[in-house]
């Protein structure tokens, strides 16, 4: 059952966002594009854009009339009781556009067998979600001068067996490095202690696992690459990778509730949740929650705001740096979809960009899409593994006013995913 499970992680960690052509969203869907919004709602077109909006009550006040909040928030409670009451979803949403929160609520359960209630602090697993916080990390040290992308990771580390692996590579899934979920079951005998980044780094010096194909040929998903790249920051930074995350990430931005661990062994009192597959049975702890990068970030829908927010600024990052971390990197495929530096990427037609990235680990799915132009921001963070989760055409359809959007994404399975 856990090669299963690894395999469906590795898989639905990238599923995007996507228009579901039938069954219950496509129901939901309609259901509320029928409704419509007031005839009155300001005629702006498909995406709001307001600039350098005052931050003060009035003019946060004249923001929400003109998104039309209060009305997309009553729709937006609608369709997620009805995805709550008949369509299994079990965890915390916030939804945003300008900045300015539309709607945020709490659905289901933290804990089934208590029938303890999830609540707005809840700390949820982020799973590959997580990618984004490491690679700003990565981009982070590389502002301060401490490393450069074209390092190869022999220069980190003299010993790694395959050569010419830039830390570029590894931001953007094209090392060719297998996928240590799938090799260490051969190479590693101690299923009940947690695997650690420096003991996968070791398996890897000592085993030579087979590589996909020569650094740089094409992209592949690989969680190697994100496990590596915590290496490369605590072999930089001198600190750990949950302290470095901590002190330049988390607490500069307030992400207070916060904090890189393994599996659900942390202690988070009341705020504590529980992975479940999608018929409430629990996920047991796997030794390999014990690597961290690719996922093992646990957070709250208000603090992953909080650094959505703060990427619009240069409190983390330079407007460059993120400039060049939205810019595909697999162009060996043509398409709307690519993949950046930690980020799934969609470029529309229109010219309007999404970045995105979404989770899937031990009990938990979710759904972190950031659509640039209106600063639009949809989180969902569950804790009972629910696919429908994905398909938010519904939520956007809401936000922006509007019939059926064309179904711009490629089909899952295909080369960059």
């Amino acid at each position: 059952m856990r090669r299963i499970a690894k395999i469906s992680e590795d898989y639905l960690s990238g599923f995007r966002p996507t228009f579901y052509s039938g069954g219950l969203f496509c129901i939901v869907t309609a259901l509320f594009i029928s409704c419509g919004l007031p005839k009155n709602r300001p005629d702006t077109g498909k995406h709001i854009t307001i600039e350098n909006a005052p931050l003060h009550n009035d003019s946060i006040e004249k923001i929400r009339a003109l998104l039309n909040a209060n009305e997309k928030a009553q729709r937006l409670d609608s369709l997620f009781k009805y995805m709550f009451l008949h369509g299994g979803f079990n965890g915390n949403v916030l939804v945003a556009q300008q900045g300015q929160v539309i709607y945020k609520k709490s659905w289901g359960y933290a804990n089934y067998v208590t029938k303890d209630s999830l609540n707005l602090n809840s700390v949820f697993q982020m799973g590959s979600s997580s990618k984004p916080l490491t690679a700003t990390a990565i981009l982070i040290l590389k502002e301060q001068g401490l490393i450069r992308l074209s390092q190869t990771i022999d220069e980190f580390f003299p010993d790694f067996p395959y050569k010419k692996i830039t830390v570029r590579d590894l931001l953007t899934h094209r090392s060719g490095l297998a996928n240590y979920m799938y090799f260490c079951d051969s190479f590693y005998c101690y299923k009940n202690i947690p695997l650690t980044n420096d003991e996968l780094l070791k398996l890897m010096i000592t085993n030579h696992p087979l590589p996909y194909f020569k650094p740089n040929r094409r992209f592949e998903y690989s969680n190697t690459n994100y496990a590596l790249l915590v290496n490369i920051i605590e072999k930089v930074s001198g600190v750990s990778y949950s302290d470095f995350m901590k002190q330049e990430i988390f607490k500069p931005i307030g992400m207070k509730n916060s904090r890189v661990s393994i599996s659900d062994t942390i202690d988070l009192s009341h705020n504590r949740t529980i992975g479940y597959e999608s018929n409430w049975k629990k996920y047991d702890i796997d030794y390999l929650d014990g690597v961290l990068g690719d996922k093992n970030i646990f957070t709250t829908i208000d603090d992953l705001f909080l650094f959505d927010q703060a990427l619009y600024t240069e409190q983390l990052l330079k407007k460059e740096t993120l400039d060049e971390a939205y810019s595909g990197t697999s162009h060996e495929h043509p398409g709307l979809r690519n993949y950046g530096y930690g980020w799934r990427l969609i470029d529309e037609k229109d010219g309007t960009k999404i970045v995105y990235h979404n989770g899937w680990w031990h009990g938990y799915n979710n759904v972190f899409y950031r659509r640039l132009k209106d600063k639009t921001t949809i989180i969902i963070l569950s804790n009972k593994i629910n696919r429908g989760i994905y398909h938010i055409e519904g939520i956007l359809n809401i936000l922006d006013g509007s019939g059926m959007t064309e179904n711009i994404f490629e089909e899952e399975g295909s080369a960059v995913n």
